[in-house]
């Protein structure tokens, strides 16, 4: 096994202090806040010394199998909301409807596996009632953000040949701006409902929740033509952890405990870029 270490804020010192709990047999810069530490021990109790050891350091520690690079892959798959993107599209619409804390505590709620997606979905877009369309244009403009290192990941895993996908309980509106903007092959996300150019606090078909993200990943590499094994899938809520189930890679990006737990590679401080060390 391989461990990579890296921290937006880390000097090689603090790195290396690090990787000595798991006594490599070599050390690998990367970069100069990047190692990778090759041939390491990884009993639980090593494993659980390091990570505790890093996230005291604001560092992000990754086990992974030596070897494996973004040629092992041919699909990445990502959420949009706090995963490729720094918001969360419908708690800032709802901000335009005055009614962001209540609309937060429930998405907060969902993504911690608390609610049931769907349902909570529902109950949200239902708040969003009468709002004039033209909000979904401004939140767009005035505060999505692509989340730090995005355009630099999505350049390196296409110039890898690696297929993206966008799968999102969010919505269309959003999913497909980006999709133009960041040249990303596939999209999938909810259809939010208007009339007369208003909202009517529904959706147009099913809901893209936990299930539907999955079967959107597997329908994808169906088409491709290769095993969900070749898939990294990228979240931050509890909606994202059937798809990464699947996934020959799962990456919890800036997400909820739940989901760093199941993860295989935890990005807490780097940028989505942090992925190209790990798979160096």
């Amino acid at each position: 096994m391989n461990l990579v270490l890296q921290g937006p804020q880390a000097d090689q010192a603090r790195l290396e202090q690090i990787a000595a709990i798991a006594r490599p047999a070599h050390i690998t810069v990367l970069g100069p806040r990047a190692i990778r530490c090759e041939d390491v021990e990884h009993a639980h109790e090593i494993r659980e010394a390091v990570q505790e050891a890093a996230f005291a350091a604001q560092v992000d520690a990754t086990f992974i199998r030596a070897g494996r690079t973004l040629a092992d892959f041919s699909l990445l798959a990502m959420d949009m909301d706090s995963t490729l993107i720094t918001i969360e599209c419908i708690d800032e619409i709802a901000d335009m409807q005055g009614l962001k804390p209540q609309v937060a505590e429930i998405t907060e709620a969902a993504m911690r596996g608390e609610l049931d997606f769907s349902a909570s979905l529902t109950r949200r877009v239902g708040l969003l009632k009468g709002l004039d369309v033209g909000a979904l244009q401004r939140v767009y403009d005035e505060r999505l953000r692509v989340s730090m290192g995005g355009e630099a990941m999505l350049e390196a895993v296409k110039a890898a040949g690696i297929r993206t996908l966008l799968v999102s309980g969010g919505f269309t509106f959003f999913t497909e701006r980006l999709k133009a903007r960041l040249g990303l092959d596939y999209t999938h996300a909810n259809v939010l409902e208007a009339e007369g150019g208003c909202l009517t606090g529904r959706v147009v078909g099913g809901i893209v929740d936990a299930d539907e993200k999955m079967r959107t990943v597997q329908r994808i590499c169906a088409e491709l033509g290769v095993p969900t094994s070749r898939a990294i899938v990228m979240g931050d809520g509890a909606n994202d952890l059937k798809m990464m189930g699947v996934a020959g890679l799962s990456v919890a990006f800036r997400a909820k405990p739940v989901v760093r737990a199941q993860a295989d590679v935890a990005l807490n401080f780097c940028g989505l870029d942090g992925l190209l060390n790990v798979l160096a």
